[in-house]
């Protein structure tokens, strides 16, 4: 329980300062347009994704663009700790005295406070709706979807896109702009900055490589050890840094149990769930119209934010091909994408299995250097396989430079650059 008192001091000076932001200050994000047709409908809405991708600001960009009156509780102030589910009715008291009636809540990193869902849905039950932010997966899981069901839509952000970035560059894209060869240059120019700098926005102003390694720990710290009370929190840092530097390399349960020596493929399993759930990593299955096939088979990790991955891996080379991977495998996530990798008894291999409904919509293939005709070759000859077993005639290669079509065996494929299918 916290006092009244405390709550007023708190939430006041919170709400004065969310009022207070200056919205110029900030990129305007994808997913705010989304938003308008959802705001007047009666559901709440719930916006999650990894700690520091810019969740509070876009909460911010929500009240300044559909909103006069709100309250805002923002979880993470630590004045809040000893906040309780028992202390709602009071904080709402606190704020109809200060700012008068409304029926519209902002909630802030809320899965910081037990039992927060009942108190929710009984005053949505009075036609209150509420924005509400979290770290953590599990406030999407089975027991909010029971408790809250019909009664949210659920909205996931990310560390900004290299759409997003570009516009953060005050670069504003015109259709013509991919034949403009002054144009191109500067995009793929930008590109090769997006490389470096990631989506992070603290960190796309402030480059510092501290700044990433701090989000990793804090992330590891509060959203995994604190959360799930690791007592070996030694080991969980291990198992995240080995994903984290092999992205896109094949992983098993064991493998990961004899690496870590972790006692157990049920504690691998545990962790593993929990560094999805804090959206530090992206898990891609083996790709199998039987689950039996394809829970034996060996998975791959992404993490969520390429320069994150580079700030805090043990491998000192570039790794260009690997980050193509993690950057493709989160776009498509971001554009909600239900994706698998494909690998055959030849060890011929797909990076990415595009499903749609009950079929394979589109095969990926991501190769950053084209230059080698055997690297190609080996590319095509994996594609053309998979397209026969998986019935799918969608067929892309991702690239560096490479772009164009090639018709072979009577099936078209299609290359395109990172940078330009980042902006397709």
């Amino acid at each position: 329980m916290i006092s009244k008192d405390i709550l007023k001091e708190v939430l006041v000076e919170q709400q004065e300062e969310i009022r207070k932001l200056d919205q110029n200050k900030f990129l305007k994000r994808d997913k705010l347009d989304n938003l308008k047709d959802f705001i007047k409908i009666k559901s709440n809405i719930i916006i999650s994704g990894v700690r520091r991708c810019g969740k509070s600001v876009f909460l911010s960009q929500i009240m300044d663009k559909y909103f006069d009156k709100f309250y805002y509780f923002n979880f993470e102030d630590e004045r809040l700790s000893s906040f309780d589910v028992m202390d709602f009715n009071k904080a709402y008291e606190v704020l109809v005295e200060v700012y008068g009636r409304s029926k519209v809540f902002f909630l802030d990193e809320v899965q910081n406070i037990e039992g927060w869902e009942r108190w929710v849905r009984r005053l949505y039950d009075k036609d209150f709706k509420f924005f509400i932010t979290g770290s953590n997966a599990s406030m999407l899981s089975k027991e909010l979807a029971t408790r809250l069901t019909g009664r949210h839509l659920s909205f996931s952000i990310y560390p900004f896109s290299f759409k997003e970035f570009l516009r953060f560059k005050n670069f504003k894209l015109a259709k013509d702009d991919f034949h403009l060869t002054e144009r191109r240059a500067l995009m793929k120019r930008i590109f090769e900055e997006y490389l470096e700098l990631g989506g992070f926005p603290e960190h796309v102003t402030d480059t510092r490589i501290e700044i990433l390694q701090e989000y990793f720990n804090t992330i590891l710290r509060r959203d995994v050890s604190e959360r799930h009370n690791i007592k070996n929190v030694k080991q969980l840092k291990e198992l995240a840094r080995f994903l984290i530097t092999n992205v896109g390399r094949l992983s098993s349960y064991n493998q990961l149990k004899r690496l870590t020596h972790l006692k157990s493929v049920s504690t691998i399993i545990k962790y593993l769930s929990y560094l999805e759930e804090s959206y530090l990593i992206l898990p891609v299955l083996f790709f199998s119209y039987s689950l039996k096939s394809q829970i034996k088979q060996p998975f791959k990790v992404y993490c969520i934010d390429h320069a994150m991955r580079n700030a805090i891996s043990s491998r000192f080379s570039k790794d260009e091909g690997w980050l193509y991977e993690n950057i493709i495998a989160v776009e498509l996530r971001r554009r909600n994408k239900e994706l698998y990798y494909w690998k055959n008894q030849d060890k011929e291999e797909i990076d990415f299995v595009i499903k749609k409904g009950l079929k394979v919509n589109q095969l990926i293939q991501v190769c950053s250097d084209m230059d080698d005709p055997y690297v190609e070759k080996r590319e095509v000859k994996a594609l053309l396989k998979a397209s026969k077993e998986l019935k799918c005639r969608n067929l892309l290669i991702i690239t560096k430079e490479k772009e164009g079509e090639k018709v072979i065996d009577k099936k078209k494929i299609k290359y395109m650059p990172l940078w330009k299918w980042l902006l397709s």
